[in-house]
């Protein structure tokens, strides 16, 4: 198992949690069919299902699949146990378990292919993923795999601000090579938010909404909370692999600068992002 994966996805949990939209969830569930057919693509250590319990969701079928056999081992062994401190009644079964009336199993298999395979699914949830993969073939394995009217949930999408805070005279610099980095990997797109919606509206379906869901990790009373002090130092290797062919001349001294605040429960990372809804087609 990878460890370092897990604990990362784990530690950014109450990140994700306080920063998705409660306007673009209420539109969600107004518009979701009793006993859902639910596959989460990238479910990375499943931490969509206590969502999705606690919005009121527990009937039906959840699927979740990820690309790493770790996270999807953390998952199976971590989420039953977590329910039933809940006080959600669990069942294990074979395939995965049961929590209330809502099936779930987490799967090991890629993404994108699963969606390309997978037909009359109720809700799509992909939480975090869109800015890691093509858009167009995102948006064409949802509208495959989806019921007639079927819904896309994609939070956690990134759309291209990284601000870290206090200022330092190199930040645009060191932003500029961040977002760089990430572009040039394939796939990624660092304005994956707006693209997505413009991609959506000249889609067969609709974006039925959209709203802001920006990350804002902040220390109170030099504390942060939850285990969010190691997703920050995530964050910050991230930025260092991007720096790291020297062409921003003061980033050493940009990083050592922001460790020392974190050190110190002095800075605050944060990243613009968006939640959007997606409808596909009626037929």
């Amino acid at each position: 198992m990878n460890h370092t994966e897990t604990r990362y996805l784990e530690a950014k949990r109450s990140l994700d949690d306080r920063s998705r939209s409660p306007r673009v969830r209420e539109r969600l569930l107004s518009a979701l069919p009793s006993e859902p057919r639910i596959l989460d693509v990238g479910c990375g250590t499943g931490t969509m299902v206590p969502g999705l319990l606690e919005w009121g969701i527990d009937t039906g079928t959840y699927r979740g699949v990820d690309g790493d056999a770790g996270v999807i081992d953390f998952a199976r062994d971590v989420r039953p146990a977590e329910l039933r401190r809940a006080g959600h009644g669990v069942t294990v079964c074979d395939r995965g378990f049961s929590v209330e009336d809502l099936s779930v199993t987490y799967e090991t298999g890629d993404a994108l292919g699963t969606l390309e395979r997978a037909e009359d699914v109720d809700l799509i949830v992909a939480q975090a993923f869109a800015d890691l993969v093509s858009i167009s073939e995102l948006l064409a394995g949802v509208e495959s795999a989806l019921a007639p009217g079927g819904l896309a949930y994609l939070p956690i999408t990134f759309d291209g601000g990284t601000i870290f805070q206090p200022d330092h005279p190199v930040d645009e610099e060191v932003e500029a090579a961040y977002h760089a980095a990430i572009d040039a990997e394939p796939g990624r797109d660092v304005h994956a938010g707006r693209h997505l919606a413009d991609a959506s509206r000249r889609a067969d379906g609709d974006l039925l909404a959209m709203a802001a869901s920006d990350w804002v990790l902040r220390p109170r009373d030099g504390i942060y909370p939850a285990d969010e002090a190691y997703f920050l130092d995530a964050i910050l290797g991230f930025v260092q692999t991007a720096l790291s062919d020297g062409t921003v001349a003061e980033g050493d001294d940009w990083l050592a600068a922001r460790r020392q605040q974190l050190a110190d429960g002095r800075l605050t990372y944060i990243a613009h992002q968006y939640d959007l809804l997606y409808r596909g087609p009626d037929s």
